[in-house]
């Protein structure tokens, strides 16, 4: 395969997560008039699958600064597949189950002045975790699977060349997908 078409392909895939992503968070496709009984059950396990990947970033890390190629690759494709069931775990949620606000203490959908004022500047805390994990997360898929694909080539020059911003990037979203978890979970009202 020439780098022409694996760069396509790898743009293809990328602008159709981030489509997908957007239009089930946008409501545009109706969800089901009744949400499934597990919806409670999405964010512990986006939380869980995102602590996952971030032990195993470290553990692929330690084991390439030891030489052992084999159990990083290993490590990674496992990191990789989590990372993937994370992506339709959090897009079911999204589709399926209705927003949450931090600091909606009574969980009717508005933050008012008052709940606002109880959560204070936690809330703006949050929001730039939120935010930055989101933009994060939609940078680091193409960096991750032209790394990945590099890595599978044993092209090790290119592949390290990506891996020193797509490590971080990737390390970043999933643990602060675990701390935005932890923040909001307090005001899931199902």
């Amino acid at each position: 395969m020439s780098d022409k078409f694996i760069f396509r392909f790898v743009a293809g895939i990328s602008v159709f997560v981030f489509l997908v992503v957007v239009i089930l968070s946008l409501k545009v496709l109706p969800a089901p008039a009744v949400s499934p009984d597990l919806l409670y059950f999405f964010p512990k396990l986006n939380a869980f699958l995102n602590g996952a990947c971030s032990i195993l970033l470290v553990i692929s890390l330690y084991f390439i600064r030891h030489g052992n190629v084999t159990w990083h690759k290993r490590t990674n494709i496992v990191a990789f597949c989590l990372s993937a069931l994370f992506l339709v775990s959090y897009i079911l949620f999204h589709w399926l189950g209705h927003d949450t606000k931090f600091g909606d203490l009574d969980g009717d959908g508005v933050l008012s002045d008052t709940e606002a004022a109880a959560v204070g500047g936690m809330r703006v805390a949050y929001l730039i975790i939120l935010l930055t994990h989101i933009v994060l997360a939609a940078i680091v898929l193409p960096l991750i699977l032209l790394s990945f694909y590099r890595g599978l080539q044993m092209d090790v020059q290119r592949h390290r060349k990506l891996v020193r911003w797509a490590f971080p990037v990737w390390f970043y979203v999933t643990v602060s997908g675990v701390i935005v978890y932890l923040l909001i979970q307090p005001y899931y009202n199902f």
